[in-house]
């Protein structure tokens, strides 16, 4: 079991998709010297370009993943060996994979990518999981820490709801391992839900576009208006 390298509190995702007006590595890298003097304890990010302008620019440990949105399965997060090597030698810390049971790209089964991960890249396996039994079979897998990230997001798991999933977090918080921890993440929106994620024993929470989108933030104030 490897630890993470950070500790308990905010950690910020800075990523953007081509075609958003934040897009751009020396933005995300700018983002994250922002969130670093606000108070953060990692980054967040995705893609080996910005991973390695954000590790020039601060640092924080960072989390790693790296998206494939044209995968050929169900599978699109660090969804091949290959690009988990990608965003480690891009200078990240921790690498976030689908911690499902489905199919990655490759063919490689979830216990076999964290094996390869373990004994190849020496990097601790942050595992994204949409429900409890998605989490125990994680874990059993060897997965050094869990989030919520696919809670919501998969056919399998959780159904998804506008806001925090404060009753899969609660799941998994009483039934895994104390020495294995859990990261809070997928839609948080402000300090008070952050807040209580930590008060049900979170290590840590996640929170990506709430800080680091202004469009979807601006978005927000004007329907509130």
């Amino acid at each position: 079991m490897r630890q993470l390298p950070f500790a308990r509190g905010l950690i910020v995702t800075c990523q953007a998709y081509l075609g958003e007006p934040m897009y751009g590595a020396n933005i995300m890298a700018a983002m994250a010297r922002a969130a670093t003097e606000g108070g953060a304890v990692a980054i967040h990010s995705g893609t080996p370009e910005d991973l390695t302008a954000i590790r020039a620019t601060v640092t924080l440990p960072l989390i790693g993943l790296y998206k494939n949105h044209q995968s050929a399965t169900e599978v699109y997060i660090t969804d091949t060996n290959a690009k988990a090597q990608a965003i480690a030698q891009a200078g990240c810390d921790v690498i976030q994979i689908d911690g499902t049971p489905r199919p990655r790209q490759d063919g490689q089964s979830l216990a076999e990518q964290i094996a390869f991960i373990h004994a190849t890249l020496d990097k601790p396996v942050l595992a994204g999981v949409s429900c409890l039994d998605d989490a125990l079979a994680a874990a059993e897998a060897g997965a050094d820490a869990i989030s919520t990230f696919l809670a919501g997001y998969t056919a399998h798991g959780r159904p998804f709801i506008d806001g925090p999933d404060f009753e899969v977090l609660a799941q998994i918080l009483a039934q895994l391992p104390k020495s294995i921890p859990v990261i809070a993440e997928g839609r948080f929106k402000t300090p008070e839900q952050c807040a209580q994620a930590m008060q049900l024993g979170s290590y840590g929470v996640l929170v990506g576009s709430a800080i680091t989108d202004p469009r979807s933030i601006t978005k927000r104030f004007v329907a509130a208006l």
